[in-house]
């Protein structure tokens, strides 16, 4: 009498496999949190970041891009607000402990188009662990202004040339600018308009 071979519990259809495969979120190295801030209003006598709002933290490849699809683009903002993308645990602010000693790269553009994509693809670098000096980096900040939009990139240890000029490079050529600049935290402190430490 012949028996049929028992079938294995573990085993699954190829096709179900792949479904089960693809349904499954596609984990980022570590959470990232979006937030928002709209100075156009300011109240009297407000300090800076009273309108500073956490939006929302995400840590999957699915999470940000519905997020960006639905919300976060530039282009959605009005005059002197911004849009924050800061690793999770970092606030967006000189006095958060891990950006009291940095600084930030800048570029500007006149175009919000530019604006637009050069944001986009800070955020997919980002995101995606593309800088070498990953640890290093706090955040994205753009920023839509009358005059000219700008993108900062936030890092913790300004004194760090080396950290640094590798950070402007890789960033530079992914946002495909001329130049960039970057200002340590404690001069912007100090005076409105801080000079350039470092340029690429």
């Amino acid at each position: 009498m012949a028996t049929e071979a028992p079938v294995e519990a573990t085993e699954i259809p190829p096709v179900a496999a792949a479904e089960s495969v693809e349904k499954q979120p596609h984990k980022l190295e570590r959470k990232w949190t979006f937030w928002f801030d709209n100075q156009s209003k300011p109240k009297q006598g407000a300090a800076w970041g009273n309108s500073l709002r956490k939006a929302y933290t995400f840590e999957t490849v699915e999470e940000f891009w519905s997020l960006y699809d639905q919300i976060f683009k530039p282009s959605k903002l009005t005059v002197n607000a911004d849009f924050h993308l800061f690793k999770a645990g970092i606030e967006p602010k000189w006095e958060d402990p891990e950006c009291a000693n940095g600084g930030k790269w800048t570029a500007t553009s006149s175009r919000k188009a530019n604006l637009e994509t050069m944001w986009l693809e800070t955020l997919m670098a980002l995101v995606g662990e593309q800088f070498d000096e990953s640890e290093d980096i706090c955040g994205v900040v753009a920023s839509v202004r009358r005059s000219q939009d700008k993108l900062s990139l936030w890092t913790k240890t300004a004194t760090n040339e080396a950290a640094q000029m590798g950070i402007g490079r890789k960033w530079k050529g992914i946002i495909d600018t001329e130049k960039i600049s970057y200002s340590f935290h404690d001069d912007s402190k100090r005076e409105r308009s801080a000079k350039s430490r470092y340029t690429v």
